[in-house]
């Protein structure tokens, strides 16, 4: 450990094993180099929030507020609170700096209901009013945005399109069901489509900027 430029007294190491002492930042990330593991074998846990998706790139915060672009304090108050809110290129260098995607970063800042619920209303009403607001939980750009909005609206209108039609041909109501089954599971899946539709730029670092 003080090889590593973490010094330490063997009774702090004591402490860490049984628990009852958590090792700093610095020291966690020499104890890995020391042990040859990752971080998030210490962690004990899979990352799960953008301070634990840093630390196991061992990473401090001034370095990463430099990697993308932004000072210590505000990616500190952005990180204390779990909420991002950096512009396309700060996004960029972020899942870039944190090996993420565009769409695990938006399930790490919590946004997913966020995003979810505008899929429901766009599903609903008139699509284009939610590009906007999706485009900026995203970044991604608004035409791909606009795009799979377009694509999930029509979708879902077949639906009630087959429904009224079996109605109006007083259909069995068991195909009526399995109408509704179908509808309902694919409001299940909103999110899941339209990653599907967005293609790579969901699985990788964004390309296409809205700025």
């Amino acid at each position: 450990m003080t090889a590593c430029g973490a010094p330490v007294r063997p009774e702090a190491i004591e402490a860490w094993e049984y628990g009852s002492l958590v090792p700093t930042e610095p020291q966690l990330f020499a104890l890995a180099d020391v042990l040859w593991c990752p971080p998030t074998v210490l962690m004990g846990v899979e990352p799960r929030s953008l301070a634990e998706h840093r630390m196991a790139r061992q990473l401090g915060p001034e370095r990463l507020a430099q990697l993308v672009g932004m000072t210590p304090d505000a990616y500190r108050t952005a990180e204390a609170a779990n909420q991002w809110h950096g512009d396309y290129r700060q996004t960029k260098a972020l899942v870039e700096a944190l090996g993420l995607s565009l769409r695990k970063l938006i399930g790490v800042m919590g946004r997913v209901e966020e995003l979810a619920g505008h899929l429901r209303a766009a599903l609903d009403g008139r699509w284009k009013s939610h590009v906007g607001p999706i485009t900026e939980i995203t970044t991604l750009n608004r035409t791909r945005v606009g795009d799979a909005l377009r694509t999930m609206h029509g979708e879902f209108a077949e639906f009630s399109e087959r429904y009224m039609g079996h109605v109006v041909a007083r259909n069995a109501d068991a195909r009526l069901k399995e109408i509704a089954a179908e509808r309902s599971a694919y409001l299940r899946q909103l999110v899941d489509r339209f990653w599907e539709l967005i293609g790579e730029a969901g699985e990788a670092p964004p390309f296409n900027s809205v700025h």
